[in-house]
């Protein structure tokens, strides 16, 4: 198949569903797909870049086994354990992300869920962070319900981030104390609340092309509107530690062909972004319109902020 005259097509008001022949993704040449991927970009988002930061608002001690996760009271890792974190300490990050440029900040938290005073004590953060700051917020705190859904976006809250992680068939091998159907159903509160759906995964955890393209449709079928694409980062005492990183062409057909699945949503690159060149350069030409940036509130966050700019703005981007 032609794949710019696809990407035309679906420029043009077509949609890939599950009826589709969705392999001649995979058996087209890899350039023919990017280019065609960064045309429906163009014409469909725009070369202007959202850029969104996050701050780990509570760490580890997670219920949850997600076999990816160094968070995850399951595995056995080193990462930092702590309760929710002051909200003096939320709010400076939140404007330094500001005063950098970025677009969004989300406060992203461990665990099953998020509730009781922790739960008051987020309510609260992003009332401040509306009242003293302008810049879109944000949130990732698990399978919250409608109400505290509601809550959050009275508070300020115009994005919520949940992601579905890969295809429903592959997901009881990654995770067994929740199901795809559970996280499916949180997207449609989202999305039932008036909120911006952010819901994506990860590749490279042993799945196949077949489950990726699986994922892309899901998220089509959902109407989530921004997909950040994460590629796995093995991390020492998980059950996945031992998992070959994905070679960068791997990596840029996923994202090209979410691009065509998902025409008018925000490609977001997240974790993985080492495995590509200069941080993704690439990426931003075969269909990625958008990135997590910066790492919670230290100078090099700041260093890093500035770096991704250069690097758009090189490649002609708006920020």
């Amino acid at each position: 198949m032609d794949m710019l005259k696809l990407a035309d097509e679906i420029i043009g008001g077509r949609r890939i569903t599950r009826e589709d022949n969705l392999h001649v993704f995979l058996d087209c040449d890899l350039k023919e797909l990017c280019d065609g991927a960064d045309k429906i970009r163009k014409d469909l988002i725009g070369d202007e870049v959202d850029l969104c930061s996050i701050i780990n608002g509570r760490s580890g001690r997670c219920p949850e086994d997600c076999k990816y996760c160094a968070q995850s009271a399951h595995n056995h890792t080193d990462c930092e354990v702590y309760d929710f974190l002051p909200e003096e300490t939320i709010l400076a990050a939140c404007k330094m992300n500001e005063a950098e440029g970025v677009h969004r900040f989300s406060i992203v938290t461990s665990g099953r869920t998020l509730s009781g005073e922790e739960f008051e004590q987020a309510i609260h953060a992003y009332e401040t962070m509306k009242k003293e700051c302008q810049i879109d917020l944000c949130a990732s705190m698990g399978f919250l319900n409608a109400e505290q859904l509601h809550r959050l976006h009275q508070a300020g809250v115009t994005s919520y981030h949940h992601n579905i992680e890969t295809s429903r068939r592959f997901f009881p091998y990654i995770c067994t104390t929740h199901t795809f159907e559970q996280k499916m159903a949180t997207l449609k509160l989202v999305k039932a609340e008036g909120m911006c759906a952010c819901s994506g995964g990860i590749i490279g955890m042993g799945e196949t092309w077949e489950d990726r393209l699986d994922m892309a449709v899901c998220l089509a079928e959902a109407g989530v509107d921004s997909i950040p694409i994460n590629a796995l980062m093995p991390i020492k005492g998980t059950p996945l530690e031992g998992m070959e990183p994905l070679t960068e062409d791997d990596i840029l057909r996923t994202i090209a062909f979410f691009r065509y699945i998902n025409p008018e949503a925000n490609i977001r690159l997240a974790a993985g972004r080492a495995l590509l060149t200069n941080d993704g350069e690439r990426a931003f030409c075969a269909g990625a319109s958008a990135t997590i940036t910066g790492n919670m509130l230290t100078t090099a966050a700041c260093a890093t902020i500035r770096s991704d700019k250069e690097m758009l703005r090189a490649l002609g981007r708006k920020i």
